[in-house]
């Protein structure tokens, strides 16, 4: 990975498009944190902001709040997180319905992580969807929606190989998948050779990185070790040391992460997903080194 971008702010500026994911908040203060980095986000014009959704609803009511006052107070074209594991059918459908009545048009479709946690044994509902084929199956029988999938630059924790995870990812845009989003990764030559195989594979619909801003390096290696990313250990020197100065540490990281996305810019990805934790600096940081700069304030109260 490059030490500095080989592309000009200027030029990027002019060849990528960003969206921005969020998570639904559990109390008063959250949700003011929340609606300031949307607010902050939304002068980028970002494509699309994604709202997650808690396995088995775990997250319903919040969810369809945050969606609802994002279609009712902004500009922004929000895309609900829709999961399947824990629920039957028809209790996922409805809840797509419901969605829509909001005006969602765009469904982010996952199975979801059992409720145990990451790494435990997923079972499926009796009645429900299978998995995230079954549910973009299903998602499309409802209504022509933009759905967009996960895809793993390092395969699925659950998948035995490669061809079983591209396989799984085939059988989502066969059903109906009109985008792949990417879990995070820090290895650029990782995504490039996850690209190749999947172009092989036949499969043609936008693979979109997943960029993750550090704000603690410790949490992000151990999330990694659950999920299946590999975290390389020039990674890891560069927080060395950083552990009580997060002025310092957020300078790497937006460092770290602007770096990430210029090269990729530069081996001709143009498209961006940031999983923003609900903080909006790194990632604000990390637009405006890119060379973004939007208009202020232009995407929030635009439709209040």
């Amino acid at each position: 990975m490059p030490s500095s971008p080989r592309a000009s702010a200027e030029d990027l500026s002019e060849r990528i498009k960003v969206s921005f994911e969020f998570f639904p908040p559990k109390n008063g203060d959250m949700e003011s944190q929340l609606w300031e980095s949307i607010t902050k986000l939304a002068r980028f014009e970002p494509d699309f902001v994604s709202v997650t959704y808690g396995a088995g609803g775990s997250t319903k009511q919040p969810t369809l709040n945050t969606v609802s006052r994002i279609a009712r107070e902004t500009a922004l074209a929000p895309a609900a997180h829709l999961t399947c594991v824990g629920s039957d059918k028809a209790s996922v459908d409805a809840v797509a319905r419901e969605f829509q009545a909001l005006g969602v048009n765009h469904f982010v479709a996952l199975r979801g992580d059992p409720p145990e946690g990451v790494g435990a044994a997923y079972q499926p509902h009796p009645e429900g969807y299978a998995n995230g084929a079954e549910l973009v199956a299903g998602l499309r029988a409802i209504d022509d929606f933009e759905i967009s999938v996960s895809a793993y630059p390092e395969r699925h924790p659950e998948s035995p190989d490669f061809a079983t995870d591209i396989d799984m990812l085939k059988r989502k845009v066969d059903a109906g998948a009109t985008r792949a989003i990417t879990q995070f990764f820090f290895d650029n030559d990782l995504f490039e050779r996850y690209v190749e195989r999947v172009r092989r594979a036949g499969i043609y619909v936008p693979i979109v990185p997943g960029i993750l801003p550090i704000h603690n390096f410790g949490q992000v290696a151990r999330f990694s070790k659950l999920c299946g990313a590999s975290v390389p250990d020039w990674l890891a020197r560069r927080f060395d040391g950083l552990e009580k100065d997060p002025e310092t540490r957020a300078l790497v990281a937006a460092a770290i992460a602007a770096d990430q996305v210029s090269d990729l810019v530069e081996r001709g990805v143009d498209d961006f997903h940031f999983y923003t934790m609900n903080r909006a600096q790194l990632v604000y940081a990390i637009c405006h080194l890119l060379g973004l700069r939007g208009q202020d304030d232009s995407a929030v109260g635009a439709a209040a």
